[in-house]
């Protein structure tokens, strides 16, 4: 990608809203977006690849706050390094620790639902008898 996008074309690409760029933007989490002659914000293959990132932070369910902070340290530069892996580390456990939670209730709504299909079961064939 060699050409500089639009906002619509970068919203089709990362699947995010024009207005949730905008905001991004105005929250400091999407720097240095450039505008073109006519006054048109235009992104970088830089940006489509940090917006990209944004987006997997937003699916984990980090908190804009978050977000920023790690934006933040990110614009610092490689001085920041540590800080933002730590902060990484820190939801990869949290994010892992729901998923053991999830897991542990699936497996009780899977129990339940067997246990409802054999009462289904047992009620037709007790209608049938």
């Amino acid at each position: 990608m060699d050409n500089l996008l639009t906002i619509q074309e970068m919203s089709r690409l990362t699947g995010l809203s024009a207005h949730t760029l905008r905001y991004y933007e105005k929250e400091g989490m999407l720097e240095g977006v450039v505008r073109n002659e006519q006054g048109y914000r235009v992104y970088s293959e830089a940006d489509v690849s940090w917006v990209q990132f944004l987006v997997v932070l937003r699916e984990l369910d980090i908190p804009i706050r978050e977000m920023k902070r790690y934006s933040n340290l990110r614009s610092q530069g490689p001085s920041t390094v540590h800080e933002r892996r730590l902060m990484l580390e820190a939801h990869q456990s949290r994010v892992e620790e729901q998923r053991r939670k999830l897991s542990g209730s699936l497996e009780k709504i899977a129990r339940k639902i067997e246990y409802y299909k054999e009462m289904e079961e047992a009620l037709v064939i007790k209608r049938n008898s």
